[in-house]
């Protein structure tokens, strides 16, 4: 039975090789789509799987409550608050803190620029880090042993083994020997590090790091199994403000379950983040799966009655309803089948790109029963929910009424196909009008006034080696080149969050009230190689000495000052009194999206963090760049030019939603290719239906533009309803999307008027290509049997 079932199916689809093609290749399309976001999702859901226990792991960020809202701040921890949740609370089983650091990493000749962290022993337990050789035991017993990865040993010493009791040399300076390696981290980690030496290197010394009042360390802990999380939560908040008295800081537990898909948190809890795209993209991959499926269901109910007589045969040999039902839906899943193996195919081809377009390394992968199960199932359920209303609508056919020749299409099917049609470009011009909101959203915070000047600012890591200390020389002999007009040291980077304090006072400041204010550190050429304005006042002078007293503030903290003539006021910080003497444009880091904090610039190089330098206007790029690095390797020899563009970093902030832009457009793109294979096969039948009408309508007389309009209009009137349902649910959808954002776009009524015109001009094509075709045929051909 079922030999003979797959024997007709290939049949029918051989005859009507068009017909065919366009079934096949739309639904493969459809399951490419879907394959294609599940596998980008389960790279998302499948993050930090390479922690042991996972379910037990907890990072502690901080909420803090500043104008009466409480922030989160990762890496912003004290230094005994690991010991102490170990210590303190039973449940705890392990505790650490973390620190990341980038060094120079050298072993004879061979060097690299790597970033690593500083850590307590028990981050290889709450990691479930895996030693290839070496062990967690003894890895940290001297304080100067270093644990590094897979891949940093094959770059420093050529293989794994080798690397076991030999030294690496930290910027030239430090040895440290190498005690473990482990096993390299997977690209879906959130916290991976090539490198650890103890956290006893970088406390030594410093007495800040010992006391609550300094927030300068990530902290992670491991619970005991089946512990209550929400009392063991309870308790560490309660544990800051019990040392500190300060009620308006508490550590908290984020489950590793949510470090990449819930990072956003709002007013101290958890609200989103990658899990609304993982969300919305497996949404959309449902969407183009019904698109395709919707396809399938028109054309085989539109060509009913071309199969109505083999129906009408069938049932009168003795064929039952529930046969015929079963043939169909045997022939639709056979299709899919065929469709399924097309897009197998078309994921090979297509994968290596997706894969550049998301910066992953996804891969088909089909040995894996996670990969071809999945795929396995897409093509069936789609065969069968495809398969489904045609099987019930062909066997439906009476045989007398079938081989008397007068089987009529009923009204319902009719209706049918047309609701289908409007579903399909209903999808599609949401996907129009989404993709255009979602470009105009990225451009609109692309676009916004920065406060300093982005374009061709070049951003050099300065904490290692000679540069802060040869500074001075390093600006002039840029300088001297004539390629390059300023340079400046920062603390932090530009765009960054950077350091920042509660604890700055002025006169007038409300007692109860705690504003973060945000601290960088530079150097006095600095807001003339950035291109920021100083609005009042005077900007800072080539002596730090002479300057040691004084501040420049943004305008964000003049305002809080609340008085006129802010120049030469003082603020405290510290016990110190500053002088300020000038007033900064405020400028945008840290949220994109939104206002950023006070701040208060300091003259100093001491503890800079990185060196931005402004090439000369007109500047061969080339050439700059090449200027700058000899200087810099003869400033800092042994050290590696390493360097980006500040625009660059900018772009790389919008990453979530450049992701969502590109796919929505690909996705908004394979929709409407869908629907329009659709609407072209419809086309075509409904032109092959209607050619003896044309041919009398041309003998007396209709022109070609008069058919076309004929045969045109109600396709037209379809996709016009599809316009109307779809543009509230974009509306809603966008608008929805919209709010997560303090900088946002206005929804214009201009979008749904493109995205409209785009698909009616879209069906347009595609519906006139069959009907120029059917208006200039011969009438003669079409009426030759009347």
């Amino acid at each position: 039975m079922f030999k003979n079932y797959f024997k007709i199916a290939f049949r029918n689809l051989w005859k009507n090789k068009g017909y065919s093609f366009l079934n096949i290749f739309g639904l493969a399309i459809g399951i490419t789509c879907a394959s294609l976001i599940l596998l980008w999702v389960e790279d998302e859901v499948n993050f930090d799987q390479s922690i042991a226990d996972k379910e037990l792991v907890y990072a502690v960020p901080t909420n803090q409550k500043y104008e009466g809202e409480w922030r989160t701040f990762f890496q912003a921890t004290p230094g005994p608050l690991a010991e102490v949740l170990k210590t303190e609370i039973p449940e705890v089983t392990k505790a650490a803190r973390k620190r990341d650091k980038s060094f120079l990493l050298s072993v004879g000749e061979k060097s690299i620029n790597s970033e690593g962290s500083y850590a307590d022993k028990d981050i290889f337990a709450i990691f479930g880090l895996k030693f290839i050789y070496g062990n967690s035991k003894d890895a940290f017993k001297n304080k100067k042993s270093i644990v590094i990865t897979q891949k940093t040993a094959s770059i420093l010493f050529g293989n794994s083994q080798e690397a076991m009791g030999k030294n690496i040399q930290f910027d030239q300076k430090t040895n440290y020997i190498v005690t473990g390696i482990i096993e390299n981290f997977p690209k879906n980690t959130t916290y991976p590090f090539t490198w650890l030496i103890p956290f006893q290197n970088f406390t030594d010394g410093k007495e800040w790091t010992k006391g609550y009042g300094a927030n300068f360390t990530d902290t992670f802990v491991k619970l005991a199994p089946g512990v209550a999380v929400e009392k063991v939560n309870k308790k560490v908040k309660a544990i800051l403000p019990a040392k500190t008295g300060d009620k308006e800081t508490e550590a908290i537990l984020f489950s590793a379950n949510d470090w990449h898909l819930r990072s956003n948190f709002k007013n101290g809890e958890i609200s989103g983040g990658r899990i609304e795209y993982v969300r919305l993209f497996s949404f959309i991959a449902l969407i183009i799966l019904i698109i395709a499926c919707i396809n399938f269901m028109n054309l085989a109910t539109a060509r009913s009655e071309k199969r109505a007589n083999e129906v009408g045969m069938r049932k009168a040999l003795g064929s039952g309803k529930k046969q015929l039902i079963f043939q169909f839906i045997t022939e639709a899943v056979f299709t899919a089948f065929l469709s399924g193996v097309v897009s197998i195919f078309l994921l090979i081809i297509l994968i290596p790109h997706f894969n550049e377009l998301i910066d992953k390394d996804l891969s088909l992968a089909l040995s894996k029963p996670s990969h071809f199960i999945p795929i396995l199932l897409i093509t069936l359920v789609c065969g069968f929910l495809s398969g489904l209303y045609p099987a019930f609508y062909l066997s439906s056919f009476k045989p007398i009424e079938v081989l008397k020749g007068s089987i009529r299409q009923t009204g319902a099917a009719s209706i049918t196909r047309k609701s289908l049609v409007v579903i399909q470009f209903s999808a599609s011009i949401i996907f129009i009008i989404s993709t255009i909101i979602v470009y105009q959203q990225v451009q609109h915070v692309k676009n916004r006034d920065l406060g300093m000047t982005k374009e061709n600012l070049i951003e050099v890591p300065a904490a290692n080696g000679n540069i802060i200390e040869n500074f001075n020389s390093i600006e002039q002999e840029l300088k001297s080149s004539g390629l390059v007009e300023s340079a400046g040291l920062m603390n932090s980077q530009i765009l960054s969050g950077g350091n920042n304090t509660s604890g700055v006072q002025w006169q007038g400041k409300p007692d109860n009230e705690d504003v973060l204010i945000s601290i960088r550190t530079v150097t006095h050429n600095f807001f003339k190689t950035t291109g920021m304005e100083i609005k009042e006042g005077k900007g800072f002078g080539t002596s730090q000495a002479a300057d040691s007293s004084n501040v420049l503030i943004s305008e964000s903290f003049a305002k809080l000052l609340n008085t006129d003539n802010v120049v030469g006021k003082t603020v405290n910080w510290q016990g110190q009194m500053f002088t300020i003497k000038g007033i900064v444009k405020d400028f945008l880091y840290g949220d994109m999206y939104g206002t950023s904090d006070p701040v208060i610039f300091y003259n100093q190089a001491e503890g800079a963090d990185y060196l931005y330098i402004k090439p000369t206007t007109g500047a061969n790029m080339s050439n700059t760049l090449q200027e700058i690095e000899q200087v810099l390797k003869s400033q800092n020899p042994g050290f590696p030019f390493e360097y980006r563009f500040v625009d660059e970093a900018f772009n790389e902030r919008f990453k979530s939603e450049q992701l969502v832009e590109n796919l929505s457009q690909i996705f908004a793109l394979l929709a409407i290719i869908i629907s329009c294979l659709g609407l072209f096969g419809l086309s075509a039948y409904t032109a092959e239906q209607r050619k003896k009408e044309i041919g009398v309508r041309k003998v007396l007389g209709s022109s070609v533009s008069g058919v076309v309009k004929l045969l045109s209009k109600d396709f037209l009137k379809l996709v016009l309803l599809a316009i109307l349902v779809s543009v509230p649910i974009a509306w809603y959808g966008m608008h929805k999307w919209l709010q997560d954002f303090a900088y946002r776009i206005d929804i214009e009524w201009w979008i749904f008027a493109i995205a409209g015109i785009i698909a009616m001009g879209i069906a347009l094509l595609t519906v006139s290509f069959q009907a120029i075709k059917a208006a200039i045929a011969n009438p003669v051909k079409s009426l030759r049997t009347e």
